[in-house]
């Protein structure tokens, strides 16, 4: 599976609308850890069905990043009926993003 692009056009169809788990790297282009978390996400995107996995640029979509508290990136959430379900900060391992979906 691809690896969505939301936007706060798309944020309510892709994420708060999903029947199924949303991942959601913020990051930013600049950003030395975020171009760590990038390819790990990937893999993920690559791997699992039953989720979706999406990125937020936090430079193009401030408000998101602001509406979610984002402080630092990456900030990783996880949402579950278009709620907030996980968190984590900072660069995560895959084994770590499989178990904020569950």
């Amino acid at each position: 599976m691809e690896v969505l692009t939301i936007t706060k056009d798309n944020f309510d169809a892709e994420v708060v609308n999903s029947d199924k788990p949303v991942l959601v790297d913020f990051w930013a282009e600049w950003c030395g850890p975020c171009r760590m978390q990038l390819p790990i996400v990937h893999e993920l995107a690559e791997e699992i069905t039953d989720a979706k996995i999406g990125k937020i640029n936090v430079d193009e979509q401030p408000e998101l990043a602001r509406k979610f508290m984002v402080m630092s990136i990456p900030t990783i959430i996880v949402f579950k009926g278009g709620e907030v379900y996980k968190k984590a900060v900072g660069v995560q391992q895959k084994e770590q993003l499989k178990e904020m979906l569950k």
